[in-house]
């Protein structure tokens, strides 16, 4: 019978039963479970120095090779647990793998981190006789459960991530659900192997089945800890933004000093390309930029030392920027099309050609807000314009780079007058220049027209911007228009 799989990953993490687990799999004609593989300090099982003739050393050099030798071992399907902290090499290819089936095991939290303190305080991993059973009340830190806690969820969001991408779907079964024989035969069943269990396999004990309060010696301050964590998630922010690359063309690096420029889209890209040419006495048509992933790699490379750097602006002054180049104006290289449907469908009261006469500060104020407005729904998925480049989050961008290049130094709006300089100081730039202001928003600043109400509408449309970096209300530069 050929199995719907090649081979199989139970996901799991410490005390959540994976040993009861493997028994049964086990226990079904054909299945074969080889323990923890890919565990740094032994190879399946403790003390195994080889498993499938792969040793312990041939796994460290090249651990596919192991996954190749439990794919074709006999039997009818063959597989392996697999927990955090194990060979990472491997959870990415067994993810992205269709013929692989994903089994993931979980269980309640608070039961399996009493129950690891436990194991840890009495040495006592495996219970085969319940006489050998070793008991131990153990103290409940609150900061180490939520570590832990959070630990257990970015793991699972991890693999959860990776089953939507990739179009799949996993087999998930609880701790509780290991003692249940209809849901480990359904197990058997999605597998797709033939064989069924008639009995659960009871070599293993449970070593801690009293409740949670009852093994710690503090039980009021897991109860009072437990009452601080947020279980659903409700303080966590939205994002429905769509993910962005690396945005490697659009990188600018300085012809002689081993600098180079991230930008993120808005009014800053040209005073900081214009400081950056000004650095190396150029012009800035003779930056380098436009580079594809194999050339800017060979710009790292070939420029030991080398610093990164990118520049957050306040979201409030990039979206008034990005209204007033991009939406309000109807010059070359703004969007006229999204400027029309945003007049039409989502009335924003601009006007349809922009005149110094039809178009008063007031009428300004009116527009940006609704702007802002829109850019709520906008960012929440909730409007069939595209989330463009000039007014996406800054978090989003970030994280986009870093799929490919960390930023060095990552600096705001208020701080490039003297961190630049400084920055180039330490390039052995004697006396470097001064990068200059953004230019002014046209046909009003934004200082014009703020009040806390912007800043409100602009804090409901840029929520992890202002929580990621910490932004404040918006203030003028000095200097600035």
């Amino acid at each position: 019978m050929t199995t719907r799989f090649d081979y199989f990953i139970v996901l799991a993490a410490m005390r959540t039963g994976s040993n009861l687990l493997e028994f049964n799999l086990n226990a079904l004609d054909g299945v074969a479970c080889h323990g923890e593989a890919f565990n740094p300090h032994f190879i399946g099982r403790l003390k195994s120095e080889s498993l499938l003739d792969v040793t312990l050393e041939e796994r460290d050099d090249d651990p596919m090779k192991l996954v190749q030798a439990i794919r074709s071992a006999p039997g009818e399907l063959n597989g392996f647990r697999f927990f955090q902290g194990h060979d990472p090499r491997v959870l990415e290819p067994a993810l992205s793998d269709p013929r692989c089936a994903k089994i993931i095991l979980t269980r309640n939290p608070l039961d399996s981190y009493v129950s690891l303190k436990i194991a840890r305080e009495t040495k006592q991993w495996q219970l085969k006789n319940i006489k050998r059973r070793r008991e131990a009340q153990v103290d409940f830190e609150a900061q180490e459960f939520e570590s832990y806690l959070d630990q257990q969820q970015d793991f699972q969001l991890l693999l959860l991530n990776a089953l939507q991408t990739t179009g799949q779907t996993a087999f998930y079964i609880a701790y509780d659900d290991l003692t249940n024989l209809d849901v480990l035969n359904g197990l058997a069943a999605w597998l797709g192997v033939s064989s069924r269990l008639t009995s659960i396999d009871d070599t293993i004990k449970p070593q801690n089945p009293e409740p949670a309060l009852s093994k710690v010696t503090n039980p009021e301050e897991v109860e009072q800890a437990l009452a601080r964590i947020d279980s659903f998630n409700l303080h966590r922010t939205p994002n429905f933004e769509p993910r962005r690359g690396p945005a490697i063309g659009t990188y600018i690096a300085a012809p002689d000093t081993p600098l180079m420029y991230l930008p993120i889209r808005g009014g800053l890209e040209a005073p900081v390309t214009q400081w950056l040419a000004d650095l190396d006495a150029t012009e800035p048509d003779k930056l380098i930029t436009n580079q594809n992933r194999k050339q800017t790699r060979r710009w790292l490379q070939a420029h030991p030392g080398h610093r990164k750097f990118t520049v957050l602006q306040h979201p409030l002054a990039r979206a008034h920027s990005a209204f007033c180049s991009y939406i309000l104006s109807t010059e070359p290289g703004a969007y006229l099309k999204i400027r029309n449907m945003l007049r039409n469908r989502f009335k924003i009261p601009i006007p349809g050609q922009l005149r110094p006469d039809n178009y008063s500060r007031d009428q300004h104020y009116e527009a940006f807000s609704a702007f802002l407005t829109f850019l709520r729904q906008n960012l929440a998925g909730q409007t069939p314009v595209r989330v463009d480049g000039v007014w996406c989050s800054q978090s989003q961008v970030l994280a986009g780079m870093t799929s490919f290049a960390f930023p060095d130094l990552i600096l705001r709006e208020d701080e490039i007058a003297a961190a630049l300089p400084d920055l180039a100081r330490r390039m052995r730039h004697d006396r470097p220049p001064t990068p200059g202001l953004t230019a002014p928003d046209v046909p009003f600043a934004l200082a014009e027209i703020y009040n806390d109400t912007l800043e409100a509408l602009a804090v409901d449309a840029y929520q992890r911007d202002y929580l990621q970096f910490g932004f404040g209300g918006w203030k003028p530069l000095t200097g600035a228009a």
